[in-house]
């Protein structure tokens, strides 16, 4: 049987490096997920490849404390955390949802120390809205 030739710099040989410790991040895009249930904070570059994420139920929050402002708070510092260590110093936010939440979770992001370039509300907003009911007859 042929011997096998080994591929350079294939998976198999091994990791040559960690690539999530070596990416330096200076700019990056922040999405915020605010829902009545649950928050969800990601940190993604410039090219929208994610970084980092958090939610409230990831931190610990369970049942009807994960829509709590105090959760959307706590969710947002945490993934700040990890992205300030790796270099990021100027972002973009972008809001969408209609959660309690956005308002806790904009300010953690505010006092993190990162330079906001712009914030920009990307909620769904209907047009014109669902069809009413029908109107209600009464009989005399």
């Amino acid at each position: 049987m042929a011997k096998l030739i080994p591929r350079i710099g294939s998976r198999r040989n091994g990791r040559i490096s960690s690539r999530k410790n070596g990416r330096r991040i200076p700019k990056g895009v922040i999405h915020v997920q605010a829902s009545f249930s649950d928050t969800i904070v990601t940190f993604t570059d410039v090219r929208g490849r994610v970084v980092s994420w958090s939610s409230a139920d990831t931190c610990g929050f369970k049942g009807t404390r994960r829509g709590t402002p105090f959760a959307a708070q706590i969710a947002a510092g945490n993934d700040i955390r990890t992205v300030v260590d790796q270099g990021m110093q100027r972002a973009e936010v972008m809001i969408k949802g209609h959660g309690f939440d956005k308002n806790a979770a904009l300010r953690a992001i505010c006092r993190s120390g990162i330079l906001l370039s712009f914030v920009r509300d990307t909620s769904r907003m209907p047009h014109n809205g669902c069809r009413p009911p029908k109107k209600r007859r009464v009989l005399k």
